[in-house]
């Protein structure tokens, strides 16, 4: 079981809104390297949810309930899609400024390349985003 963060506009599709649907199939990722990590994906791993935009925080954590596979929403034969469902929220948001302020995550994608959509987490990060969430 692998662990990830994806991204999104929380103006497009929020946590909230995963939460009220229940599930949503990720889709629409068209950077080469975020498909690449995208294709990886497998059922039950777990997934950060970070809002991009003015917000620039992890919001919670959900699950892949499916492998990775083909969009059914698009005619590229390269779309990758995966099926995620809501785990919870996390009780304090983790902003890119308190990670980035972080001397253990310093290497992470997140804060390197910040326009990648979907990458992997380590077990060192994601223990210390849960950390940094704690009220």
């Amino acid at each position: 079981m692998a662990d990830w963060l994806f991204k999104e506009e929380p103006t497009h599709y929020s946590f909230a809104d995963l939460e009220r649907d229940g599930g949503t199939l990720w889709n629409g990722v068209n950077n080469n390297l975020a498909r690449k990590h995208l294709r990886l994906v497998k059922a039950k791993d777990r997934i950060l949810y970070y809002h991009t935009g003015k917000e620039k925080a992890i919001v919670g954590v959900m699950r892949a309930v499916s492998d990775a596979g083909p969009d059914p929403d698009s005619d590229d034969p390269k779309a990758v899609s995966v099926r995620v469902e809501p785990l919870r929220r996390l009780s304090r948001p983790v902003t890119l400024e308190t990670i980035k302020g972080d001397p253990q995550p310093a290497d992470w994608e997140l804060v390197r390349i910040s326009r990648l959509s979907v990458m992997p987490v380590t077990k060192s990060q994601w223990k210390r985003i849960e950390e940094l969430s704690k009220p």
